[in-house]
């Protein structure tokens, strides 16, 4: 699983330097991995809606929250 830590830490390091576009294409290499983590469903969102693609960053969240209902970090 270090495979999806390492696109995942890439990808949140990227979105703090405000490079979403890049963020996001680690975001979704992590999710070929790995189709049901909401964690990663989440991340995809919060990029896409820093992108301004809403409508795709609400199919990600409902995505995450459809994995996990409960999910504390969807947003």
């Amino acid at each position: 699983m270090g495979d999806i830590e390492d696109l995942v830490k890439k990808g949140q390091s990227l979105m703090d330097d405000g490079k979403f576009d890049d963020a996001l294409g680690f975001f979704e290499q992590a999710l070929l991995l790995n189709q049901n983590d909401p964690d990663l469903w989440n991340n995809k969102g919060i990029a896409l809606r820093s992108l301004g693609r809403y409508e795709e960053s609400m199919f990600c969240f409902n995505k995450s929250l459809e994995i996990e209902p409960r999910d504390k970090n969807a947003s």
